[in-house]
């Protein structure tokens, strides 16, 4: 008996107040969200937990809240101005917390995912994600969007044809970016990072020009170990030059951990049917505990702004709210768990072309603090490397302006005189 579902069988399996929750990126299912908006006159009730979705809907303004609720837990590009119009929530989170919260939260909890094609075993693969919902595989029901472009994938995210209610086909290419465009002052930041990183460490790699700097870096290192929250593209040229192999983890030896990727279809090609790559739960990969069982954990993000006591607000713009807390905060208190953890914030010293410091005594009204001043560890700026872990406030704000641009250095001297941080 095929497993194969109609409209009307989605919308029969769908209970007064569920709470269906997604995949992120390219795990979102879109046939089934298309089926769900096109009767959504049928539905009460039902909330969509959400993060970082990748296509603007309707749902996403609340507007039809009766039938379809949106309730996100990463904002992009889809979401963002409905959040700032005060038409979705958003919900705070540490990542490795987020199945928590939805245990917590959910009434009827259903997953809608995009799966890879049946195996000769009669099992689908997640793909690109494990993420939020591979947790919830056998615990909940399951409805899956069955699409040929998802890559076959390994670990903690297989689903046999058994754990699901039903599926839909959509055989639709996966949405690809390209790794973002490196910078001079890119790899003059990444540059100090570099430095820092020995044969051997294990690594987590954050989006964005710096962190794709410093792996284009590290191709010379030996025995380098992958634990990231993300997989993305560089990962695969440190692979190629011979870089990683993870023969001295501590944990997962010689395989790459990940709890979802996103990138370019180079990418998704790489991981396809990759046996050295596992995708896990985010309740496992961005565990703070779990991290800091690698004894030689690296963590490399960015960030927007930061204060002089090393608070570093990395979800929010001039105080306007653009993301969520994602694992920056996961992988800033992992590290203090490992033996020889390091952790790394990164970011240009000025923003509006030299205009405005990054740096600053206060941050900017509205701002929230994600990876708070107990946590930060090192602060990264093209005129060098601020360590914050075991340093006084006095130290910490004379590290800081020491690598803040130098135009701001006397101003920011001055304010921390006033404030009584330094001398």
């Amino acid at each position: 008996m095929t497993k194969e579902l109609t409209a009307q069988q989605i919308i029969d399996l769908i209970p007064s107040q569920a709470d269906i929750v997604f995949p992120l990126t390219n795990g979102e299912p879109n046939r089934l969200l298309d089926i769900m908006e096109a009767h959504q006159d049928k539905l009460s009730e039902v909330k969509i937990h959400q993060l970082l979705p990748l296509k603007k809907r309707a749902y996403m303004a609340n507007e039809t809240a009766a039938h379809l609720k949106h309730v996100s837990y990463f904002l992009s590009g889809a979401n963002r101005a409905e959040f700032h119009q005060g038409m979705t929530d958003l919900m705070p989170n540490n990542f490795h917390e987020v199945t928590r919260i939805l245990r917590k939260v959910s009434r009827n909890m259903m997953v809608m995912a995009v799966v890879s094609p049946l195996d000769e075993f009669g099992y689908f693969s997640l793909g690109t994600q494990a993420d939020i919902v591979s947790e919830f595989i056998g615990k909940v029901p399951f409805i899956v969007e069955v699409n040929e472009h998802m890559p076959r994938t390994f670990g903690q995210n297989q689903i046999h044809i058994s754990q699901v209610e039903g599926y839909v086909v959509n055989h639709q290419p996966l949405v690809s970016d390209e790794p973002a465009p490196i910078s001079e002052m890119d790899m003059k930041i990444a540059s100090f990072v570099a430095e820092r990183i020995q044969d051997g460490d294990t690594l987590q790699i954050g989006i964005g020009g710096i962190p794709n700097a410093v792996v284009s870096q590290l191709k010379t290192h030996r025995h380098l170990g992958i634990h990231t929250e993300m997989f993305v593209d560089g990962i695969i040229d440190l692979v190629e030059a011979g870089a990683v192999d993870g023969t001295r983890k501590f944990t997962n030896q010689g395989k790459m951990i990940a709890t979802f990727a996103h990138g370019s279809q180079r990418l998704y090609d790489f991981i396809n049917g990759n046996p050295a790559l596992e995708f896990l739960p985010v309740s496992m990969v961005n565990d703070p505990r779990e991290i800091g069982k690698e004894e030689n954990m690296i963590s490399i993000n960015a960030t927007t702004e930061v204060d002089l006591f090393g608070q570093c607000a990395s979800e929010t713009v001039a105080g306007r709210y653009y993301s969520s807390t994602g694992g920056q905060a996961d992988f800033a208190r992992g590290v203090r768990f490992s033996k020889n953890g390091k952790g790394f914030i990164t970011m240009s010293s000025t923003i509006k072309n030299g205009e405005m410091s990054r740096i600053k005594v206060a941050l900017a009204p509205g701002s929230v603090v994600t990876t708070n001043k107990n946590d930060v560890d090192h602060i990264v700026t093209e005129y060098g490397v601020a360590e914050m872990f075991g340093r006084p406030l006095s130290e910490r704000a004379e590290q800081l302006i020491a690598i803040a641009h130098p135009d701001f250095r006397d101003e920011l001297h001055f304010e921390a005189k006033k404030l009584g941080l330094i001398l």
